[in-house]
């Protein structure tokens, strides 16, 4: 799906779920999704992971990782669930190992294009667009400035990492 229609879908999947205000509570989404969340100790190199059945799902995700990273892989599943579940099938499965920011061979690379689109998808549900750019301008902030940065990662409670990337993903970084 090109960008800015994901863009699009994710506001309007966040609108449609009364859940569009920061930070975007990501576990009344995914119920309100029909999708039951579930953490877990699921060892460390698996992030999350989104089990189908019908029209309904299970997300279980990592409950040793950080409360940042647990939040966008729940985005990151939800993201599956919309975008690359097919209909009318038994069941389905995603696993999710290489769910991340940094910058691995598969999530940013382009290899796995299913994983590519799910961690946009995840970063337009946690930090939508408009309401990033609201911030920016109501709070006068400079992205030049790490502070900056780190203010809206606390607003929308992701990593740094994971808000540097979006804004740098949506032009607005220099």
């Amino acid at each position: 799906m090109i960008r800015e229609k994901l863009e699009e879908k994710a506001e309007r999947t966040l609108r449609e779920t009364d859940t569009y205000r920061i930070p975007i509570a990501i576990e009344v989404l995914a119920h309100r999704l029909n999708l039951a969340i579930q953490s877990e100790a699921l060892g460390d190199n698996v992030a999350g992971m989104l089990v189908v059945e019908g029209d309904r799902g299970a997300i279980g995700y990592n409950s040793t990782h950080a409360l940042v990273r647990q939040r966008f892989t729940i985005a990151h599943e939800i993201s599956h669930y919309l975008l690359h579940t097919k209909k009318n099938q038994k069941s389905q499965l995603f696993i999710d190992r290489h769910m991340t920011f940094r910058r691995d061979g598969y999530s940013s690379g382009g290899v796995d294009h299913e994983e590519v689109e799910a961690n946009q998808f995840g970063a337009a549900l946690l930090m939508p667009r408009s309401l990033l750019q609201q911030e920016v301008k109501k709070n006068d902030l400079d992205l030049d400035d790490e502070e900056a940065i780190t203010f809206l990662a606390k607003r929308f409670h992701v990593s740094t990492a994971a808000m540097s990337n979006r804004l740098s993903n949506l032009g607005l970084l220099r």
